[in-house]
């Protein structure tokens, strides 16, 4: 019973901090309105926010019968996240504020050794971003990861990751937390790209939602009910070990996975060469394709139709509303065309496909996203039912302008 006043009070927090997310800038009288919360506790919220710094006086209502009333904002720069998308081939820092504004974006090749040398890297990235923008160190506040693979909250590690050596054998949330000198979360990033697409993206107001990546490897994300799907291990998603594709029971299926052996980056490059003897990029094979290239044509219809066996697995057990496609080579217009067409061949009910709106920036979203929920919570009060706090329009059509 004795904390029932302080749980009140971090409720009452949090509801006056949504309503100035969302309505700033926004007087007092409006805040109660929204919140039903009394103008005294509203002013006592409102006093401890302002000296700590988290919002503002923005000026005066104008236009209205009687007096004028002081308006509120969030001070969208009091705090700050790294976001990371930590992919096999490339690696992507941003830092966003508040407001979730990403700004001072950075993107590198991944270091091949892995392991520390990647918590390296981006930590250096991050700082560099953070010093082209002039923010102190101090405020940063957490940093989201997105990595491939199923993280273990046991230990630390990243398993079934193998494009990125190292991670399954050390404890890679508390190598961030040393390097970063921050509070981190660590979440497979393409469960974080079907989070930026629900909030922002080609799957808004879907419920139930897949988000598949396919570039260097394959992975996907899946919403049920509006909730995330993680699993027991928080392996739900990898994809790559489906057993089909190849052969499940050798050695290398054990470790990269079998339908990623069939579909990813290097299948595409392994056909084409045992097709013409020539060893070549998938960009390659993609502009070979354009050209009228027969055996670069055929690598596309293979890679589609395995693709498009993974879509109907996928549909056969969770029967998602929309499947959104990702990644390097999911982006291309050849295989999502290719794979809307093989889809009703292999499955008996129509089954939607589109490509991702937010292309290569779905992950870092989705990681500014939960970023911003966690930070609020920390800062503000209880955990909110969705886990995060949600953005004004404008904020939220921005950010989305600026990933297309």
């Amino acid at each position: 019973m004795t904390d029932l006043p302080r749980i009140s009070r971090q409720f009452s927090q949090r509801s006056v901090m949504e309503a100035i997310v969302q309505g700033g800038p926004i007087s007092r009288a409006s805040i109660a309105k929204l919140t039903g919360l009394s103008k005294q506790t509203i002013s006592e919220i409102m006093r401890g926010l302002e000296q700590e710094g988290w919002v503002q006086e923005t000026g005066r209502t104008s236009g209205h019968v009687g007096r004028t009333a002081v308006t509120y904002e969030l001070v969208h720069d009091a705090a700050y996240i790294i976001a990371v998308d930590l992919g096999g081939t490339k690696v992507r820092v941003a830092l966003t504020d508040l407001a979730c504004q990403i700004f001072a974006e950075a993107a590198t090749p991944t270091d091949p050794r892995g392991g520390q040398f990647v918590v390296d890297q981006i930590a250096a990235l991050a700082f560099d971003a953070a010093a082209r923008q002039h923010v102190a160190r101090k405020k940063i506040r957490l940093a989201v990861i997105g990595a491939p693979g199923a993280p273990d909250p046991a230990t630390g590690r990243i398993l079934m990751a193998p494009n990125i050596t190292g991670f399954d054998t050390m404890n890679v949330l508390d190598a961030f937390e040393e390097a970063l000198g921050v509070a981190v979360m660590i979440e497979n990033d393409v469960n974080l790209a079907v989070l930026g697409e629900n909030w922002l993206g080609q799957g808004q107001g879907i419920d139930n939602l897949a988000y598949i990546a396919l570039g260097t490897g394959i992975g996907s994300g899946l919403m049920l009910g509006g909730h995330l799907v993680r699993g027991a291990g928080h392996a739900a998603g990898e994809i790559g070990f489906m057993p089909i594709g190849a052969d499940p029971f050798t050695e290398e299926s054990l470790r990269t996975g079998a339908f990623e052996r069939a579909v990813a980056t290097h299948a595409m490059t392994d056909r084409y060469h045992a097709l013409t003897g020539r060893q070549v990029s998938v960009p390659a094979i993609f502009e070979n394709a354009a050209l009228g290239d027969k055996d670069a044509l055929t690598v596309l219809d293979e890679t589609a139709c395995h693709l498009a066996q993974g879509v109907a697995a996928i549909a056969a057990i969770a029967n998602p509303e929309k499947f959104i496609l990702g990644g390097s080579i999911g982006l291309r217009p050849e295989i999502l065309s290719r794979v809307q067409a093989l889809l009703p061949l292999c499955f008996p009910y129509p089954v939607r496909v589109e490509a991702s709106e937010l292309g290569a920036r779905a992950a870092l979203i989705g990681a500014a996203a939960i970023g911003l929920g966690q930070l609020h919570n920390t800062l503000f009060g209880v955990d909110a039912p969705d886990g995060r706090i949600s953005l004004p329009p404008a904020q939220a059509a921005a950010l989305k302008e600026a990933a297309i």
